[in-house]
C-alpha cells in the first residue's frame, strides 16, 4: 500500500500538515542559520544565547538537518508531512526529558538550558499536532479519508440514514442521551 493511497491530493488536511511543516521547519532554519552566523563552535558549552536559548555548532547543525527535513515533508505532503510531523514531534519531545536530566551534567553536548527544554516540549507538541489533525481524533467526521480506512471492509458496518452511526460498531446499541 502506498502512503499517498489514503488521502486524496487535494484533501483540505494536505493544506495542514503542509503549513505545519514549513512554518516549524523554517523556524529551525532560522535559528540553525543564527547560531551559524555566530560562529559557534561545535561543542562548546561556554553558554551562547540566541534568541533566548542557549546553542553551539552542533545543536545549529541538528536544528537545520531537522528544519530542512520538515520542509522536504512539507514539499511532498500528504500523508508523507503528516508522518514526518509526527516523527518529528515525538523526537523533540524525547529530547527535551532527556535534556531535563543532562542539564548541568557532562553529557549536555547540544548546550540545552531550561529554555531549550521548554522550547523542545513546545516545539514537539506543536509539529505532532500538525501532523496528528484531522488523523487521530475519537470523533472524526464520516467523510475523512482515515476514517474511511479504518472503516472499511465487511465487519466495518454502514451508515444509518440520518443518525450519523455505524451499524455493526459495539457502540451503536448504545442509547443516546
Amino acid at each position: 500500500m502506498n502512503l499517498r493511497d489514503e488521502l486524496p491530493v487535494d484533501h483540505r488536511l494536505n493544506r495542514v500538515y503542509r503549513i505545519g511543516a514549513a512554518a516549524c521547519g523554517l523556524l529551525l532554519l532560522i535559528f540553525g542559520c543564527l547560531g551559524f552566523a555566530d560562529s559557534l563552535s561545535s561543542f562548546d558549552t561556554a553558554g551562547q544565547n540566541i534568541a533566548g536559548m542557549s546553542t553551539n555548532g552542533l545543536l545549529s547543525t541538528i536544528s537545520v538537518i531537522f528544519g530542512l527535513l520538515l520542509f522536504v515533508a512539507a514539499l511532498i505532503g500528504g500523508n508523507v508531512a503528516s508522518s514526518v510531523n509526527i516523527a518529528v514531534g515525538v523526537l523533540f519531545v524525547l529530547s527535551g526529558f532527556v535534556h531535563l536530566f543532562l542539564i548541568g551534567r557532562s553529557g549536555n553536548i547540544l548546550d540545552f538550558g531550561m529554555t531549550n527544554v521548554i522550547f523542545s516540549f513546545l516545539m514537539g507538541l506543536l509539529i505532532m499536532t500538525f501532523g496528528m489533525y484531522g488523523r487521530v481524533s475519537g470523533a472524526l467526521p464520516h467523510d475523512n479519508p482515515y476514517w474511511q480506512q479504518r472503516h472499511t471492509g465487511a465487519g466495518a458496518g454502514t451508515i444509518r440514514a440520518g443518525q450519523g452511526q455505524v451499524s455493526g460498531s459495539p457502540h451503536a446499541q448504545l442509547p443516546r442521551r
